[in-house]
């Protein structure tokens, strides 16, 4: 196995484009989305007001909405048709809308018939400010029968209005950031999608030369191809262990959880892709068709997962496929060790089901590199 790996890095010295694949493209992924990610979440986005009441209430709706750090109110306007153009040309990301006597409905207990309009075609910008502006409006509207309406309306009396206290605790990403929400789990999708095409292509070249049987000279078909495997999962495994060492430690995302056990599921992790793609090119023997597999199979990875589209009531397809993807049973290791800080006893799942994984492909590729040795030996 030794020998196997020496030679799979004397393979890598020697062929420069190779060795960019797998040291500056890393790299240029891991600086494109930390800076991508680096301010947390959206803040200042622009919003109109459509003020047609001008009443104290819809003065006070201005205040809380420009108080509001998620958002910029860019346009105080009377026309809506004009905020409406400005929207659709995504100058602004949505509008709050305060008709005529809006405040007179509301003092007398009836529909003050406040609107929000936003755009939802942006899906995480669209909640993100539908959820500022209505809380805003809320606020503001409360604040404004408590403070300005009945103390002007019975000035002597010291009133308190009593209304539902409701807590709401978002648990484990309260500020709904950005850094820790996405980019845990883009890094590792990027990543083993490029670790995919780095080891089908070293293992085509094999193919292609006929070099297979100087792969396994000094060893058995199944360690030929895990030494193999192993250089490439160790190299993308070091660059996202650097990725996390920035993370956690410069950025301050710590750990909730095993992060042992974290490290070793990225291990499974990156050798379960690595076997599948040794397998898909000894099955195929056409890297054409390889990559085309692994652009459907791995870069399908992080929407057929759950942690960016949610699979309830998906197809049935759907969850099928997020089954037989490496990566589900990983994300789920990682939120529930890395951000909620599940006992490690919940993790063992999904971690053998990534064992499982290694140990199907690893058996599959090797009876597939017996095939082709063994007829390569019969032609001669």
């Amino acid at each position: 196995m030794l020998s196997t790996i020496k030679r799979e890095i004397r393979y890598l010295l020697t062929h420069k484009w190779d060795l960019c694949m797998v040291s500056l493209a890393p790299l240029c992924i891991i600086i494109l989305f930390c800076s991508m990610f680096y301010s947390g979440k959206a803040e200042h986005v622009p919003i109109a007001i459509i003020n047609q009441d001008h009443s104290e209430l819809s003065h006070t709706i201005e205040k809380y909405l420009k108080l509001n750090t998620t958002l910029h109110v860019q346009q105080i306007s009377e026309d809506q048709t004009e905020v409406e153009k400005n929207l659709n040309q995504t100058r602004i990301w949505g509008y709050v809308m305060i008709p005529e006597g809006a405040e007179q409905r509301l003092v007398k207990g009836e529909d003050a018939q406040i609107s929000i309009v936003y755009n939802q075609s942006y899906f995480s910008i669209g909640n993100t400010i539908s959820s500022a502006m209505l809380l805003s409006t809320v606020q503001a509207s409360t604040d404004f029968l408590k403070n300005n309406y009945f103390v002007n309306e019975i000035p002597y009396i010291d009133i308190d209005i009593d209304t539902a206290h409701i807590k709401i605790s978002p648990l484990f990403n309260p500020n709904l950031n950005y850094e820790l929400y996405l980019e845990p789990f883009v890094i590792p999708a990027v990543l083993h999608l490029l670790l995919c095409c780095c080891i089908a292509f070293s293992v085509g070249q094999e193919l292609k030369l006929n070099t297979t049987q100087q792969w396994r000279d000094s060893t058995t078909v199944l360690q030929a191809i895990f030494a193999k495997s192993f250089v490439y999962v160790i190299i993308f495994c070091f660059w996202t262990w650097l990725w996390m060492f920035w993370l956690i430690v410069i950025r301050g995302w710590t750990v909730a959880g095993s992060l042992s056990l974290i490290l070793f599921a990225q291990f499974l992790f990156y050798l379960a892709y690595a076997l599948i793609s040794v397998t898909v090119v000894l099955a195929t023997k056409n890297l054409s068709k390889t990559f085309g597999f692994l652009a459907v199979y791995g870069g399908s990875s992080l929407s057929f997962a759950g942690v960016t589209l949610p699979l309830n009531n998906a197809p049935l397809f759907t969850k099928f496929w997020s089954n037989i993807i490496p990566y589900t049973p990983y994300a789920k290791l990682q939120t529930e060790q890395w951000v909620i800080g599940s006992p490690p006893t919940t993790s063992l799942t999904p971690l053998f089901i990534l064992t499982l994984y290694c140990i199907f492909y690893l058996a599959i590729s090797g009876t597939l590199l017996k095939k082709i040795i063994w007829g390569a030996v019969n032609e001669k």
